[in-house]
């Protein structure tokens, strides 16, 4: 019976097949999660808070001492203190190996790269605290360690042009040296001569007498100033082409030349033996001179300005020279004429008479400059131009205008008049039609009695009607704008000038 049901069994190609599937599935359920751990394994479950996950994933491995103990189960955010502020953390949920628990407190985390492509891991160095951290506990921020600089940060500061350039250049240097095992051989033997000679130039060059370490960024400034000009370098260049080209189709010339060359550089040793003290003093000099260089770019744009500026003026310096020197001439004429002393002794004589005046008008002129106030409207008075019938300017007059006597009543040639000259009531002034009008003001005092500024010509302006206890007053025969007071009520004050010197009055005249 047991052999027939054995036979049976294996007679049944469904069922043998149905256990191979099954069998297969167990097995690819576990190679699927054997990252994670495999299935009915009981695990050391803790939590790691990190500053940053730095690009881990689910499934990442946890090694201690360069053995994988675990892996990374899941990856969740959180808040912890970093550098004194509260921020976002990554935390991190490990599956560990039973055989580690548990891990000191004192355990430290860090993240480190596997690979050169990226791939990262968790590494665990524990401590040798005597307490350790119980299943579901967490490691804190503290005892994470700052991972060192990796690849990518390394190749994060280029940019995309620049990291296309890199895989362009590696690609070219591959193909450039595959196939050429030979030739670099060959190459680094006869390298071996170069270097050997080359050990004592490198010798000399890294002297610090040489201030080698000086000469690429000084080299750098200079190519900064030549950026400019780039366009002018270019056909500098072009033209020494030209110029090669030229002294090519010699070669006689070129040969001659060359041959006078060593006698050339033997002058040129012995001129530079007794150079090098002045070029050593004139380096001295040079660096004493770069504070006032670093300062010329301050200086030369107000400098280039008052050049530009200047230019004309030192061009008529010339012309001015020659006044000059005709007004010294002119001068030292004076100086010698016998006539001179005495016309000084007259001019002083008569300062010497005219100064208790003028120190009497002074201050009143001061404060409101009566002298312009009479010049000037005396020469709009006298402006008027009389001409010739041809047309021919013969010379100026006074302006008056008078109008005939049948215009208006009482006016200002009628002899027997009941009124003052005036316009009547309710007429413009300024109307040609409308007559004459009396204005006899004269002026008036360029102080009050109290010694105050009162100027009032040129601050009153043109009065309408100013009589005091006039008798006939304003009616339909006149009086409506006459201006028969010498002096307008009120203090004017000062002129503008007068003001903006603070002269109120003459006590305040220097």
């Amino acid at each position: 019976m047991r052999r027939r049901g054995t036979a049976a069994l294996t007679a049944s190609p469904v069922l043998v097949g149905a256990v191979a599937i099954l069998i297969t599935l167990v097995a690819v359920f576990i190679a699927y999660n054997a990252n994670s751990g495999l299935p009915f394994v009981p695990t050391y479950d803790l939590e790691a808070k990190v500053p940053n996950a730095s690009k881990l994933v689910v499934g990442n491995d946890v090694r201690a001492g360069g053995f994988r103990i675990g892996a990374v189960d899941s990856i969740s955010s959180g808040r912890g203190m970093v550098d004194g502020e509260e921020r976002s953390v990554a935390v991190l949920h490990l599956k560990l190996d039973k055989a580690v628990q548990p891990l000191p407190k004192d355990t430290l985390v860090a993240i480190r790269s596997r690979s050169a492509l990226g791939l990262k891991y968790v590494e665990l160095s524990p401590g040798t605290s005597e307490e350790g951290f119980q299943a579901g506990a967490t490691i804190p921020l503290r005892n994470t360690r700052l991972r060192a600089g990796e690849v990518e940060d390394f190749t994060a500061i280029f940019d995309d042009k620049t990291r296309v350039g890199a895989r362009a250049a590696l690609e070219g240097f591959g193909s450039a040296l595959a196939g050429r095992g030979s030739s670099i051989n060959r190459a680094i033997e006869e390298l071996n001569p170069l270097l050997r000679n080359l050990l004592p130039v490198m010798q000399n060059l890294s002297d610090p007498r040489t201030e080698l370490s000086g000469f690429f960024p000084r080299l750098g400034r200079a190519l900064r100033e030549l950026a400019p000009v780039a366009g002018v370098q270019g056909e500098f260049f072009a033209n020494q082409a030209t110029t090669f080209a030229a002294i090519g189709r010699n070669p006689q010339a070129l040969r001659e030349t060359i041959e006078e060359g060593p006698a050339t550089l033997s002058t040129s040793i012995r001129s530079l033996r007794v150079q090098t003290p002045f070029l050593a003093r004139f380096a001295d000099v040079s660096r004493r001179l770069q504070p006032g260089a670093r300062q010329l770019r301050v200086s030369l744009p107000p400098i280039n300005d008052a050049l530009r500026v200047g230019t004309p003026v030192l061009l008529r310096v010339p012309e001015l020279g020659g006044d000059l020197e005709r007004l010294a001439r002119a001068l030292q004429d004076l100086g010698d004429n016998p006539s001179t002393l005495l016309a000084l002794r007259d001019l002083r004589q008569a300062l010497k008479v005219t100064r208790p005046l003028i120190q009497f008008a002074a201050p009143y002129q001061t404060v409101c400059n009566y002298f312009i106030y009479f010049w000037v409207p005396t020469g709009g008075h006298l402006s008027e131009v009389t001409r010739s019938p041809a047309g021919t300017a013969l010379g100026t007059v006074q302006r008056v205008l008078s109008l005939p006597p049948s215009a208006q009543d009482n006016s200002l040639t009628t002899s027997a008049s009941s009124r003052p000259v005036d316009v009547p009531p309710g007429m413009d002034p300024q109307a040609p039609e409308a007559g004459q009008a009396l204005h006899s003001q004269q002026g008036g005092p360029a102080v009050d009695s109290r010694g105050r500024a009162d100027c009032q010509p040129g601050q009153t302006g043109y009065i309408d009607r100013l009589a005091t206890d006039d008798r006939y007053g304003p009616n339909r025969l006149g009086g409506a704008h006459i201006v028969v007071d010498p002096n307008t009520p009120g203090n004017a004050g000062g002129t503008w000038i007068a003001r903006k010197l603070g002269i109120d009055s003459v006590k305040d005249v220097p």
